[in-house]
């Protein structure tokens, strides 16, 4: 198919670390380990390569804690980057055939030379340890875009999975999160945030924000699908839905009638979208590796191309389909990162907000460092 060698399919969200860790642990470098067959799951390099894959959203994902503990979150960053570690590793095990994305630029490099974009999401902010300094360090790592939450609530904002709600959307400190991460250039994904918190996130945020893996709630009524007044939000946001193979989120249910998902609704939900609010804010986001089956004709990464070919046969342009494969998030890749050079989102102290960090000195110590360092200066 043409268009899928004139333009980078990136797709918005794969689990296929989550997968790797608990399956290999940390040793991908085990003779057992053959990334190009995997004996489980729906990725494998073989496959990304059958399904045109030209970038990939690959998800570092930890499950939401059971108790909100210092040692509880240590646990879950420790895990966090275990598997932001494994991503680096299987870059540098595979630079023939992976390479690093952090930008449209780089994405489009690796895709002249024919290689899949590698392009890194957390899926919470429950796995940074409550702190602005692991955000940016996570940013640093090459980590692009950070789900507000996941299928809990957080000190930051509600998830749209618990019935009821613990800040009616985001926090003061969401709130401020929020705002560092248009300061840091790290994409903002609402995809499993309640309704109040998606519509306060787009009315907060100054950069486009995503949904990495979302559905159209008109089509098939599930919390964690996107509602139309919210969808009219993304499009005055410039921002991207892009639309989730998980069966539960995308089949759809008409007249009291429930079609079970399958590669024709899952390209409904891309057209609902398309034809709502226009082309522009559509992408593909699949969640392979985060179920145990994909929807009908879309069991695995070899897949894409059938999707592809569904909006083709239904008349979608050759220039939208382009738009809804990657131009569209790529787009918000560069628009976010230009963000942060704009006067306007820089704090009036030059640079972002603080962690708190308990006290190591007493006052005592603290009078003895303050009288050595003055008797250094010979004062």
């Amino acid at each position: 198919m043409d268009i899928l060698q004139e333009v980078p399919l990136i797709d918005g969200h794969n689990d296929f670390p989550y997968i790797l860790r608990g399956w290999y642990g940390m040793n991908i470098h085990d003779p057992s380990f053959n990334i190009e067959e995997m004996p489980i799951g729906q990725t494998d390099l073989s496959r990304l390569e059958k399904g045109c894959i030209g970038g990939q959203f690959w998800s570092a994902f930890v499950p939401c804690p059971k108790e909100n503990v210092d040692e509880t979150k240590l646990a879950v960053l420790r895990d966090t980057l275990q598997q932001i570690d494994l991503i680096h590793q299987l870059i540098q095990q595979n630079p023939r055939r992976l390479a690093f994305g952090i930008d449209s630029a780089s994405v489009w490099r690796a895709f002249h030379s024919r290689r899949i974009s590698c392009l890194i999401g957390v899926e919470g902010l429950h796995q940074i340890g409550g702190s602005f300094s692991v955000l940016r360090l996570f940013h640093r790592m090459g980590v692009r875009y950070i789900t507000l939450c996941h299928d809990c609530h957080n000190e930051f904002v509600d998830s749209s999975t618990p019935p009821t709600p613990l800040h009616y959307g985001l926090s003061k400190r969401g709130e401020d999160m929020v705002k560092e991460m248009n300061r840091i250039g790290m994409i903002i994904d609402i995809s499993h945030t309640s309704r109040d918190a998606q519509r306060q996130v787009l009315r907060v945020s100054k950069a486009p924000v995503i949904f990495s893996h979302s559905s159209c709630y008109a089509l098939q009524p599930h919390p964690r699908n996107v509602t139309d007044d919210v969808l009219e939000a993304l499009k005055l946001n410039n921002g991207v839905i892009m639309i989730c193979f998980l069966p539960s989120l995308s089949g759809m249910l008409k007249a009291g009638h429930q079609t079970s998902a399958n590669v024709q609704t899952v390209a409904a939900h891309v057209m609902y979208v398309g034809e709502k609010i226009g082309y522009e804010y559509v992408g593909i986001g699949s969640d392979f590796d985060g179920m145990l089956e994909g929807p009908a004709g879309l069991d695995d990464v070899s897949t894409f191309p059938k999707l592809v070919a569904e909006l083709v046969a239904n008349g979608i342009s050759e220039a939208d389909v382009k738009r809804i494969i990657g131009l569209n998030i790529l787009r918000v890749l560069d628009e976010v990162g230009h963000y942060t050079a704009r006067e306007e989102c820089l704090p009036a102290t030059g640079y972002g907000l603080w962690d708190e960090v308990q006290e190591i000195w007493t006052d005592v110590q603290r009078a003895m460092l303050i009288r050595k360092g003055s008797e250094r200066r010979g004062n």
